[in-house]
């Protein structure tokens, strides 16, 4: 897996996503505990709204970021991002109000929602080759677990050195060093790049949309977008609720609790490219989600026990399990979109599903927070753990299974039809004939 990384642009590009998201698992430690110290027990409630306005950010500017990276330089959107999230992340340590946090968190995934589908659309110009683009994907996952696992591990050593105010100046360092990464990587020139779609700026903005509206495969991959937001809103949001409040630990065992999220996500993501050298995309992704729900289950035990040494270990297994469950249906979803996107909308395809993802966790994150805060942490765990489940059964309802004449092993960009075939030839006109998405496996 690591043999990508002997490409000099990508492994630059992955060690700016390493430093940023290192520097930003710095942040959610501190923002956690920053709001535990502005709202007490109702500190789930205000991450639930900070994550909420995060989302939201997400939903309505992605799809403009997608259309702006076909007219303009993705190395200066890049950076231009990064310099605004390390300048919004400055002012982070003087915050004594919940207002401020809500308006400096918008600001800062504002930036984010700039830089991300951007950064997502570069990486398949520079790993063309389907083999390379799969590791790079589950190195992808890896850099993203760094968040719960590195990222908190760190925090809980800085934690014992000094207040948790300074770890805001470890997400400002992270976003210099990515700006200063990605301008060092040699970016694919505009001969490289696909021509940018003409036609209206709405039009160009929601290319993405219609295309996920289009295959089944991506409509399917919304449905599952919304049970790992369920899972993913769960622990980011009360972590800090079920270790400070319900059992009781000091505030180093936050960060523990969300590194066993990730490293039971990390877990997964080191075996799974060898796992979809052999399977398709759909018999990896479809379980992780419907495991999810039995997950779900798990924690309602931890919720409901009010006492017993137990509940510490169980809920670090469900968080892990949770990890792992999830990574599952996020590490090949990146294959899923470059197959399904001709190459001139694939920054649109991926602007879509970073805009339509997120809008998953704005109904989410809220919920985990108002309705563990208003109701308690067993009706949060009843309402999580059924969308779960709902979203499951939709999504392996929505992605057919191949037709039995498809040998599903086939590599990418072997011409057998799939399910979609006449998408494919609605879409064939436009696109010169080539469609990578609609063959091949479902």
């Amino acid at each position: 897996m690591l043999a990508v990384l002997r490409d000099r642009t990508y492994r630059r590009l992955f060690t700016a996503q390493v430093v940023a998201l290192t520097g930003t698992g710095l942040a959610t430690v501190a923002l956690a505990l920053l709001a535990y110290d502005l709202a007490g027990a109702e500190a789930g409630s205000v991450l639930g709204t900070a994550l909420a306005l995060k989302m939201t950010a997400y939903v309505a500017i992605a799809p403009a970021a997608g259309a702006l990276a076909g007219r303009l330089p993705r190395r200066a959107l890049m950076v231009s991002a990064d310099l605004v999230r390390a300048g919004v992340a400055l002012f982070l340590p003087f915050v004594d109000q919940v207002w401020q946090v809500y308006v400096l968190v918008l600001l800062l995934q504002s930036a984010s929602a700039v830089f991300t589908p951007v950064f997502q659309a570069v990486i398949p110009e520079v790993l063309p080759g389907e083999h390379d683009y799969t590791r790079a994907l589950s190195l992808s996952r890896l850099a993203y677990d760094l968040e719960s696992l590195f990222s908190p591990a760190l925090a809980a050593v800085l934690l014992s050195l000094i207040t948790y105010n300074w770890l805001f100046t470890g997400t400002v360092l992270g976003f210099l060093a990515s700006a200063a990464l990605v301008v060092s990587a040699a970016l694919p020139g505009p001969a490289a790049r696909p021509a940018p779609r003409t036609g209206s700026a709405f039009s160009r903005a929601t290319a993405g949309t219609r295309l996920f509206l289009t295959v089944p495969r991506l409509r399917a991959l919304l449905a599952l977008n919304l049970a790992v937001a369920a899972a993913g809103a769960m622990v980011t949001v009360n972590s800090v609720v079920y270790v400070r409040d319900h059992l009781g630990l000091p505030q180093a065992a936050v960060p523990v609790a969300l590194g066993a999220y990730g490293a039971g996500s990390m877990t997964v993501a080191l075996v799974l490219p060898r796992v979809l050298d052999r399977l398709p995309d759909r018999a990896v992704m479809l379980p992780g989600a419907l495991a999810l729900a039995v997950i779900f289950a798990g924690l309602g035990a931890v919720t409901t026990a009010q006492s017993g040494s137990w509940r510490r270990p169980v809920l670090l297994a469900v968080w892990a399990a949770f990890g792992a469950a999830c990574s599952l249906v996020l590490t090949p979803a990146g294959r899923l979109i470059r197959r399904s996107a001709p190459p001139e909308e694939r920054t649109a395809a991926f602007a879509a599903q970073f805009s339509f993802s997120h809008g998953c966790w704005l109904l989410t994150y809220p919920l985990a927070g108002w309705l563990g805060a208003a109701a308690g942490l067993v009706w949060a765990v009843a309402a999580l753990g059924g969308i779960a489940l709902a979203a499951s059964l939709l999504a392996a309802r929505l992605w057919p299974s191949p037709p039995a004449h498809v040998h599903t092993g086939l590599p990418a960009g072997h011409p057998h039809v799939t399910g979609a075939r006449r998408v494919r030839a609605g879409r064939r006109h436009r696109h010169g004939g080539l469609d990578d998405g609609l063959h091949a496996r479902l």
